[in-house]
């Protein structure tokens, strides 16, 4: 089972990216998915989840409004498309997997995800 986070980079502020979150090893549709970041000299943060049938997702506040998490199953792949970068938004950005059933519409970020990426680093600078 592998989980491989993409797209990061560096931006100026006001910038977007695309992270990517690719899976091998499972299937998607029965896992709800988590993008999470950890700032430097910060403890790991949640930022979007997304449910198993993409019927569900969930912002922190701090990005609601500026990302919108989404889900391509036929692809084993979701994305977390990041508009108007601040300086705070600076991390490395990890996405994880959830096991769950299929098709449920809830997904929470406090919840214990069972299989995680290596993080990709997103730079924005003012």
């Amino acid at each position: 089972v592998q989980l491989q986070a993409s797209g990061g980079g560096s931006v100026q502020a006001g910038g977007s990216l695309r992270l990517s979150c690719a899976a091998s090893g499972l299937t998607l549709d029965y896992y709800n998915i988590g993008w999470f970041r950890q700032a430097p000299g910060k403890e790991r943060e949640g930022v979007s989840c997304i449910s198993s049938s993409g019927g569900g997702t969930g912002y922190a506040d701090s990005v609601k409004g500026r990302f919108t998490i989404s889900r391509d199953n036929a692809k084993n792949t979701v994305y977390l498309l990041m508009n108007s970068l601040n300086p705070e938004d600076t991390a490395i950005y990890y996405c994880a997997a959830r096991y769950t059933v299929w098709g449920t519409v809830i997904c929470d970020l406090r919840s214990k995800y069972d299989y995680w990426a290596q993080g990709t680093l997103v730079t924005v600078s003012s």
